[in-house]
């Protein structure tokens, strides 16, 4: 290979290498309370789950300051579309048992969200963090459950998304020991 050929592709890896720590840097790190109004709670009460029925706007009213850019949010997945261990869709929720074992949460705290390739998940709410385009967009999903079918509204989507499995999600909500879903607390032991 010739000097110049060789001096060239040095040079692409270099330029792709800073683009890519370039891209990183613009990704927003953002936490559940970024979703909502800064004026709306993150709990009725300290330690219970927020839910849509008790809030004025019903969790609709949404974030679009961070409308298209480039976040990453941890929380955990509760697959919509699977086949065996790979999900090719899943809702992003910030506490476990939302949606399925417990009332939902408002649509401003629940992402939908589209891997950019199937993601290997091995239980549902596996902690995981999302990396992506944020799009502020209400959409329904059918979501399967022991019990029948429940229609799931998201207000924000991530297509493409990178996901990640993490050890924790750093807000998460823990309910507390007098909850019936007090079960649903997950500890590392």
């Amino acid at each position: 290979m010739s000097n110049p050929l060789k001096s060239t592709i040095v040079l692409a890896a270099a330029l792709f290498v800073s683009a890519a720590v370039d891209a990183s840097a613009e990704t927003a790190h953002i936490f559940w309370k970024d979703l909502r109004p800064a004026t709306q709670s993150a709990a009725e009460n300290v330690g219970l789950p927020m839910i849509a029925a008790k809030l004025p706007d019903h969790g609709e009213t949404l974030s679009l300051n961070l409308q298209d850019r480039s976040i990453q949010l941890a929380g955990y997945a509760l697959p919509v579309d699977r086949d065996g261990d790979l999900v090719y869709q899943f809702l992003l929720v910030p506490w476990t048992g939302a949606c399925s074992h417990m009332p939902t949460p408002p649509p401003n705290q629940i992402v939908l969200v589209t891997p950019a390739r199937p993601y290997k998940m091995s239980e549902a709410y596996q902690p995981v963090a999302v990396t992506g385009a944020l799009k502020p967009d209400m959409e329904k999903s059918q979501l399967f459950v022991l019990d029948g079918v429940s229609v799931i509204q998201s207000g924000y989507t991530v297509r493409k998304a990178d996901v990640a499995a993490v050890d924790s999600v750093p807000d998460t909500i823990t309910l507390p020991v007098n909850s019936p879903w007090s079960f649903l607390n997950k500890k590392k032991n």
